[in-house]
């Protein structure tokens, strides 16, 4: 193996990553990333395509006012156009106007866009690539080259795809990056062309793959055994199709099990997993490898009871080596452990054995067992557990609610009003409120009537809503499991509430929302 002793990390989630379906970022979005990237620690930050958009434009005329800590910015395009001088190429003199002290550009490599694509020789090819780094080169940039379709170009004729590289060297590339461009190429395929291509050109090689058949990670980390000392990628595995190889995954993959030296704070990593899925408006991958909100998570009674006396018998890193954190799930297959564990999460010190403790495992199941499940309601969780240990105080009694619907004739618009009757410390309180659903009515009313005892709940938003249709164990009545997540701007809390209506469902998701949030200003 020519496995290297360190490799350089090559972020590309503000170009190819914004090429996948679901993720769009503004100028000032994609600065903001930056910033994160560059504070994380990567070596190379891929701007965009200066002229392709606005956005980019914009962002190359903000990136060369700040002073980058670690990164450096790169613009991206391709070679001259053929039959064309590349001093007179329009789009390569843009990669130039974006002043980028890295410039990356592409070519063909596979004859067949060569032939059929561009319709142009094997010859003409070669000189583009050639001219183009040379003359970036000459403007004094350090020029990194994407051999498009590499490892398809090698199967198809390696003599032909070689030859592509050897014009980027002589053209004075700093780095020629080998692309799996379709991401069809298996490991096997990539250690063998890679260790190749490393033993030919003597120049620094990258890797660039895409996960369209599952192992774009497992593709990056094979080239890198082979000898690439430069892998791109993107937060979350953004792409094209399926996406680009997942550096939340490569990065630590490459740390911490391959021991490869990278610049990356990998203790920063799932805070920037989860900050680039936020900006993008996407939800996080739950089940993500080392950044995922279950990556560290046990619910079987016999792993948590062995995690609880000793972490690596079912963890194979510490949580907090990657920012994140484990994670004691409770349902129907745990054990006195999970509820031990869960309780001394919360703050709640319970004895193994003890009578609160058998209790609480006992209801939690007769719970899930009607439909309740409390993975993702830890709020309404410890509220079971407050009850079952007296440390329970109700805040408000409940006198009534009502919600209702209705359509105007002449209005495609539906109004949704709900009225809330209820006390606080013996003093009434009537409240109406309108929304855009029932729930949205039930949830402004309810607060409405809380505000003037409890003013703090103001900053509560309802950040998520779940409405799933289960059946009972008897088979014979449908229920209805509502989740509504919260937060307060600095930490979120789940919720959960199970009724054969769904208006009493997520009244009483909404109610253990409140209570919980104000059950932990009280502490």
């Amino acid at each position: 193996m020519n496995t290297p002793d360190s490799v350089v990390i090559y972020d590309t989630t503000l170009r190819d990553g914004t090429q996948g379906l679901g993720l769009s970022f503004s100028s000032l979005d994609k600065l903001r990333v930056a910033d994160r990237l560059d504070d994380f620690g990567v070596n190379y930050i891929e701007g965009g395509w200066p002229g392709s958009n606005p956005k980019d434009v914009d962002f190359f005329t903000e990136a060369k006012k700040i002073n980058w800590k670690n990164a450096k910015v790169a613009a991206f395009g391709s070679t001259r156009r053929a039959d064309k001088k590349v001093e007179s190429d329009p789009q390569v003199r843009t990669l130039l106007e974006a002043e980028t002290p890295v410039i990356t550009f592409f070519g063909k490599t596979w004859k067949l866009h060569v032939t059929e694509v561009l319709r142009t020789s094997e010859e003409e090819n070669q000189s583009m690539i050639r001219d183009t780094a040379r003359y970036l080169k000459s403007e004094g940039r350090e020029v990194i080259y994407d051999a498009e379709h590499f490892f398809d170009g090698y199967k198809d004729d390696p003599s032909h795809a070689i030859a592509t590289l050897l014009a980027a060297k002589e053209g004075g590339a700093d780095a020629i990056v080998l692309c799996d461009t379709n991401g069809g190429t298996m490991p096997h395929e990539i250690y063998k062309m890679t260790e190749e291509v490393v033993n030919t050109i003597n120049v620094p090689v990258g890797i660039h793959t895409h996960d369209d058949t599952g192992v774009g990670v497992a593709n990056a980390l094979s080239a890198v055994n082979a000898g690439a000392v430069h892998v791109q990628g993107t937060i979350n595995g953004y792409g094209e199709r399926t996406g680009n190889c997942n550096l939340t995954s490569a990065i630590p993959n490459l740390s911490l099990k391959m021991g490869i030296g990278i610049s990356a704070d990998v203790s920063k990593l799932t805070q920037i997993s989860h900050f680039v899925d936020d900006l993008g408006n996407n939800s996080h991958n739950e089940r993500a490898p080392y950044v995922g909100r279950t990556a560290f998570s046990h619910k079987g009674g016999m792993h948590v009871n062995a995690v609880q006396k000793l972490s690596r018998t079912y963890e194979h890193i510490t949580p907090e080596s990657v920012g994140n954190s484990q994670v004691i799930l409770i349902s129907e297959l745990s054990g006195q452990s999970n509820i031990l564990m869960k309780a001394k999460e919360l703050g709640h010190n319970l004895e193994k054995g003890s009578e609160t403790a058998l209790g609480i495992l006992s209801q939690l199941k007769d719970l899930e067992k009607d439909g309740y499940e409390f993975e993702a309601a830890e709020g309404s969780f410890e509220i079971l557990i407050r009850k079952a240990i007296n440390d329970y105080r109700s805040l408000f009694k409940l006198t009534e609610y009502h919600c209702t619907t209705r359509r105007h004739p002449e209005s495609h618009f539906e109004t949704c009003e709900a009225t809330v009757k209820l006390e606080v410390n013996d003093q009434p309180a009537y409240t109406v409120a309108q929304g855009d659903g029932p729930v949205n009515a039930l949830d402004s009313a309810l607060r409405k009537a809380l505000e003037p005892f409890y003013p703090s709940i103001k900053g509560i938003e309802l950040r998520d809503y779940k409405v799933r249709i289960i059946d009972s164990h008897t088979g014979t009545a449908a229920k209805t499991r509502v989740l509504i997540v919260s937060s307060d701007g600095e930490n979120s809390w789940g919720t959960v509430g199970v009724s054969e209506n769904i208006i009493v469902a997520s009244w009483r998701a909404l109610v253990d929302s409140i209570e919980y949030y104000l059950l932990k200003q009280e502490n």
